[in-house]
């Protein structure tokens, strides 16, 4: 097989949650520039929609869907909703997510950990094994989990100091630290069925409207002395979600600018 035919996607069929925006948005592209056909979900349903009619006028055969990844039965209905009308699910990328933490131990929240715990950890388990349900079957299929440099490392809090903005302290670190463990646990499970299950690690890639501040902080702290944007990842997803990452399994992959060499 020629290494362009490795990272052909056509005939592939993909859900990317957290796919209307940003990070999201940008993995979604890339699946649908190689021809898979791309399934991208939310909460903001509405979202999803538009961003899939403008994915559509750029020659990506997406569709926008609704879903909430900490409710089971919203992640189980998306499944089946796909798989009934396309047949197969070949690939699932796990994107939704986010932090919450805005406090300090001794005095942070419980609530901000459950929640961090919810939307990183649980939200996966529950996607990654309704797409196995699928995915057995048909004997192959590619799970790619979003995780973070933070689950590599924590960070000195007076990097935040002066922002406005919302800092990813433990409950963020402590969930995506699981999210790469969970990687390599579901990996162990599913591999005998053709499954490969990887986590894809970013570093800082601030949304657009991100305190200008912040953007300098971050760009110090990058060996390649830039900030990271969303189509940073178009390369690793393509890798992990397509047959030139057919021996990779149980992974972690970051893609982060030399942010965690240090």
């Amino acid at each position: 097989m020629t290494t362009l035919k490795l990272f052909d996607l056509t005939g592939k069929v993909a859900i990317v949650t957290g796919g209307g925006f940003h990070l999201g948005r940008a993995m979604a592209t890339a699946l649908g520039e190689l021809g898979a056909t791309v399934v991208i979900a939310s909460r903001r349903q509405w979202l999803c929609e538009q961003v899939a009619e403008e994915m559509k006028k750029e020659g990506i055969d997406c569709i926008g869907l609704g879903c909430d990844v900490t409710d089971e039965k919203s992640v189980d209905a998306l499944v089946d909703q796909v798989t009934k009308s396309y047949g197969r699910l070949d690939i699932l990328v796990c994107n939704a997510g986010g932090s919450v933490t805005s406090t300090y131990i001794p005095d942070a929240s419980i609530d901000e950990f459950t929640k961090s715990w919810e939307m990183n950890v649980k939200s996966i388990y529950m996607c990654a094994q309704a797409a196995a349900r699928v995915m057995i079957p048909q004997g192959s299929g590619k799970i790619i989990n979003i995780g973070s440099a933070h689950a590599k490392m924590t960070i000195d809090k007076k990097f935040y100091d002066g922002l406005d903005y919302l800092r990813s302290g433990p409950p963020y670190q402590i969930s995506k630290g699981a999210v790469i463990n969970m990687t390599k646990s579901l990996a162990a499970e599913l591999g005998e069925y053709g499954i490969t299950v990887n986590c894809l690690s970013p570093g800082q890639i601030p949304p657009p409207d991100t305190d200008p501040e912040f953007v300098e902080r971050c760009r110090q702290k990058s060996a390649l002395r830039r900030t990271g944007v969303a189509d940073d990842l178009k390369g690793a997803t393509a890798l992990l979600a397509s047959s030139a990452g057919d021996w990779i399994t149980g992974h972690d992959l970051l893609v982060d600018g030399g942010w965690t060499i240090w």
